[in-house]
């Protein structure tokens, strides 16, 4: 059964701060729930479904038409724990570009432009959906998740665009071993949390 309504924590149209669509108008969908449980996740707040509001697809569709922009993203917590079939037909059906950033630790559902996937260590992701990433973004806290992000890197697809994230909070630190290894491994892309040295959403 689809799902008309889902548990939304927060919605917004801002730019897209990581990534290939960095730069470019984008509404954000979070959606509530999360079993990853990652240490170091910004949004938290995002992991108990049970606290957020349901609030049904046309209404999310409403505002991202509204809003003007083009591109919508379905975001978490872990969106993919829900059956996103109706959202992203309801937002297709409107000439929106359907956008996923996940974990990849649950089946994929839905109709999707763009996959970013973000592989956790806290729970891995679903060998399945790992083939039909057009991004993948891997986000390095220490100098060992080079091999990891490597492990992920030969098991997407050949067409698959690769990045290399900084955890926020240890960003200083990590960004020369980042900057030096992208040199040495040209097939990887920098991607910035542009949104955080911004002070957007």
């Amino acid at each position: 059964m689809q799902a008309v309504a889902l548990p939304l924590m927060e919605h917004f149209c801002t730019l897209q701060g990581e990534g290939r669509f960095t730069g470019q108008a984008t509404y954000f969908l979070r959606l509530g729930g999360c079993d990853v449980g990652c240490v170091w996740c910004d949004v938290k707040e995002s992991w108990d479904a049970n606290k957020h509001p349901m609030v049904s697809v046309d209404a999310m569709v409403e505002w991202v038409v509204a809003s003007g922009v083009k591109i919508a993203v379905i975001t978490g917590g872990e969106p993919l724990m829900h059956d996103l079939t109706a959202l992203t037909a309801a937002l297709k059906e409107k000439g929106i570009r359907t956008h996923v950033e996940t974990s990849g630790a649950h089946p994929l559902s839905g109709v999707w432009d763009w996959i970013c996937l973000s592989p956790k260590k806290f729970k891995s992701p679903i060998p399945g959906l790992i083939a039909s990433a057009n991004e993948l973004k891997v986000v390095l806290y220490n100098k060992t998740d080079f091999d990891w992000a490597e492990k992920y890197a030969d098991l997407v697809s050949d067409n698959c665009l690769l990045y290399l994230q900084p955890e926020w909070s240890r960003s200083a630190q990590i960004n020369p071993e980042i900057i030096s290894y992208i040199k040495h491994h040209p097939q990887w892309i920098l991607s910035l949390q542009t949104h955080k040295y911004i002070d957007i959403p």
